[in-house]
């Protein structure tokens, strides 16, 4: 698999991707015998030699799943009130979690992983990955509140925006298709709730242009092409 040289001495738990920058300068590093100082240099991790110190250095073996999220499970890995959780749903036999999470009744797209570096730069904020969303509201959508969401209003005291906001339906104001960068807790719910409406059903359709192809209920192992297009299209 083709990946950033920072990110495979991450995966390999020599250091973070930061980290890893910090010992690429300093020389400590050796791609098939050579010492590199390219920051932005890539690599085959299944073919390629890297060490460290002179260390040999062999990764971890990652893995990425697609869920197609239903109602009624907990994004979480475990549940005190005993309900089901994502992982009831996939049979790995990694130590895997979820990226992120949907609400109990929110269905749709849902990435899990065993890669610590992979989730927390899909859900960093500055990294501005999209994520579309099908929203059913209690009532019409009014175009100043369109514009409104699309401007920016407060929420938990932060300026806050939607960056897209259309009606996949001309004729049906209470069903809009939206996008967004942020992740945070409810976030989509409470946006609406700031400005009188109640969501009353939530689809997240794609996480940084993956879509759910699959089934909802079902799962699959996302690519190494998949993956290595998401850092492709997205790690500036």
């Amino acid at each position: 698999m083709i990946t950033r040289l920072n990110k495979y001495l991450a995966d390999c738990g020599v250091a973070s991707r930061r980290k890893a920058e910090e010992l690429i300068l300093q020389g400590r590093i050796s791609v098939n015998g050579q010492t590199v100082h390219n920051l932005t240099i890539k690599i085959d991790s299944e073919k390629d030699t890297v060490e460290f110190d002179g260390e040999k250095l062999k990764s971890k073996a990652n893995v990425y799943y697609l869920l197609n999220k239903p109602k009624g499970i907990i994004s979480s890995t475990n549940d005190e009130k005993k309900r089901r959780t994502v992982l009831d749903l996939i049979k790995s036999d990694k130590r895997i979690f979820p990226v992120g999470r949907l609400d109990y009744n929110t269905t749709g797209v849902l990435f899990l992983t065993n890669d610590g570096e992979f989730s927390h730069w899909l859900t960093h904020p500055k990294n501005n990955i999209p994520r579309v969303y099908e929203v059913k509201l209690d009532k019409p959508l009014v175009e100043d509140h369109r514009q409104k969401l699309l401007k920016g209003i407060y929420i938990e005291n932060k300026m806050s925006k939607f960056t897209k906001i259309i009606f996949p339906n001309a004729g049906d104001k209470k069903s809009v298709e939206l996008a967004c960068v942020e992740g945070r807790n409810h976030f989509v719910k409470k946006m609406f709730g700031v400005l009188g409406y109640r969501v009353n059903e939530l689809n997240r359709k794609s996480f940084g242009g993956i879509k759910a192809d699959i089934k909802v209920g079902m799962y699959r192992k996302l690519t190494a092409d998949e993956v290595k297009e998401l850092y492709d299209r997205y790690d500036k």
